[in-house]
């Protein structure tokens, strides 16, 4: 099984957008990418913004040669509306538009239907269903919360198996919900890509009970499953000092499991653009 993350915050967007390959079947997972508009009070840097396009260009390019794509909700930077040909000839499954679902995504969904049906060879409605390519198997989760609750509404979690046990959770922000981590404990991958609490969002919308309970999460996680590898980035990538709430995690000395981002996974450098952008402005000589 091949895994290659394409787009993701540690390669400096917002995104999760992954290319997975196995001996039977090419699958692009959220085939999205945004930029945050308003960050420390300031607009997309330069850099931000070249860099979007050049991720944008990158998951159409791999998406091409795909047979299957897969969209877990519909937040922008999992998914673009205004390019349809994307999903020209491909078996695409979705989170389903109209159940488990908030007021905003469902409007979004109701959207990008209605561009991509004329166009996709089919569209299944995939939440909680499961289907088998030759050896290969996918299966969906049931609709889990994005987050700690349903106000930013559901995603589903994707599960893959060849001979090997691969899992995208999508935004479940940690993860915070139990239904999110039974997933994950039932199907005990061995390579996992996570988003991770918005620790970014703390004092706002999350409180430091809400991060731990996150940590705990995935530290029971790795304690029990076949867990190899942990790819954490998305959401705990906008935060500068990301890597000193993980610190701690799997410390054990014959622990399994490696913790990576999605770049240091890729073998490149992480690249938090979001998370400095106030630090990019400074350094051009900009004043708010």
């Amino acid at each position: 099984m091949k895994i290659l993350p394409i787009a993701f915050d540690s390669f400096g967007v917002r995104s999760m957008a992954t290319y997975l390959e196995t001996e039977d079947i090419r699958v692009f997972i959220d085939p999205g990418v945004s930029i945050s508009p308003d960050r420390y009070s300031l607009p997309p840097h330069r850099i931000e913004i070249d860099r979007h396009h050049e991720k944008w260009e990158a998951i159409k390019k791999w998406a091409k040669g795909c047979e299957i794509i897969i969209v877990t909700h519909y937040h922008y930077d999992h998914h673009n509306p205004d390019y349809p040909e994307l999903y020209k000839d491909k078996k695409v499954f979705l989170k389903h538009p109209r159940e488990f679902i908030n007021q905003s995504q469902k409007e979004r969904a109701e959207l990008f239907l209605s561009k991509i049906e004329p166009l996709a060879k089919n569209i299944t409605f995939c939440d909680g269903k499961n289907f088998t390519f030759g050896r290969t198997k996918i299966e969906f989760s049931k609709p889990v919360f994005h987050g700690i609750s349903a106000q930013l509404g559901y995603v589903v979690e994707v599960f893959i198996e060849e001979q090997e046990r691969f899992i995208f959770t999508s935004d479940v922000e940690g993860p915070l919900n139990e239904d999110a981590v039974n997933f994950i404990l039932e199907k005990s991958p061995q390579t996992l890509i996570v988003d991770g609490p918005a620790t970014y969002l703390l004092g706002s919308h999350y409180k430091n009970s809400d991060i731990e309970k996150a940590i705990n999460n995935l530290q029971r996680i790795t304690e029990k499953t076949e867990l190899r590898h942990l790819i954490i980035d998305h959401h705990l990538l906008r935060d500068i000092n990301w890597n000193e709430y993980i610190q701690n995690l799997n410390t054990k000395k014959n622990s399994r499991t490696t913790i990576y981002t999605a770049a240091h996974y890729s073998g490149k450098k992480e690249e938090l653009l979001e998370a400095e952008r106030k630090d990019m402005f400074q350094a051009a000589g900009f004043k708010k």
